[in-house]
């Protein structure tokens, strides 16, 4: 029987648009339930799709420190995520949702 070969799956090799990689990062903000480094690894993930050197200059920031910031092991400052969302050519947008204690 002939061994099975597999690769470490990378999402960032099938982020090719802008519009995958924005559907991409709300899906994440969805599912990360405040995980803030959570939303800073799908920002790194988008960022080695857009190329980590060319975002790094955009946003103003040097590659290894974006990497750091991007890693998923720590929550970057809302500063880093606003240069990098920006150099990205992504746009945040706020949605009221409805609370479960509205009078509160």
């Amino acid at each position: 029987m002939a061994k099975t070969i597999t690769t470490r799956y990378d999402v960032a090799e099938h982020l090719r648009t802008p519009e995958e990689m924005a559907a991409y990062l709300e899906t994440c903000i969805e599912k990360a339930q405040g995980n803030a480094s959570f939303i800073a690894k799908a920002l790194g993930d988008i960022a080695r799709a857009k190329g980590m050197s060319q975002v790094a200059r955009d946003a103003g920031l040097s590659r290894e420190s974006l990497y750091k910031a991007l890693s998923g092991e720590r929550s970057p400052n809302f500063d880093t995520i606003l240069k990098v969302i920006n150099a990205l050519g992504i746009k945040l947008h706020a949605k009221a949702i409805r609370l479960n204690n509205p009078g509160a």
